[in-house]
């Protein structure tokens, strides 16, 4: 058996590696959600500064820290993802589309990867150990 074929062939393995990938996309969300709700007023000026109006911060905070958790827990899984996913790429563009900043440039292609490590998220599912295959499995019980 090869390296690339170890998760793949293993249920196991492969059900952790998804839970982990849950994980590590989900934790930078719910950090910066929580983040949010410490500096509300700045994330709100923030916010303001590049066109977006600050009323849409709570959705924001929503989002990020409830779907996080979500995407943590393997519940609606896929719809989260693709939320999450969308949500990626409409703030690389409002937030860091200024690709002569080489700073500015590795933000906005941070946000496209996450976005991908989303897509793939949707397109596989949470595997085994989640909400979403306890949901399904109870159902068909």
């Amino acid at each position: 058996m090869n390296l690339t074929n170890l998760i793949s062939s293993n249920d196991t393995l492969s059900n952790i590696s998804a839970l982990l990938a849950r994980f590590g996309l989900s934790a930078l969300f719910v950090l910066t959600g929580l983040s949010k709700i410490e500096y509300y007023d700045a994330t709100a000026q923030y916010m303001a500064s590049v066109g977006v109006p600050g009323m849409l911060l709570p959705l924001v905070i929503l989002l990020e820290v409830l779907g996080g958790i979500m995407i943590i827990a393997g519940l609606f899984t896929r719809l989260t993802a693709l939320a999450f996913a969308g949500f990626s790429v409409i703030s690389a563009l409002l937030f860091h589309f200024q690709l002569d900043d080489q700073t500015q440039f590795l933000m906005f292609y941070k946000n496209i990867a996450i976005a991908g490590g989303f897509l793939a998220l949707a397109a596989s599912g949470a595997g085994k150990f989640s909400l979403d295959q306890w949901l399904l499995s109870r159902n068909k019980a």
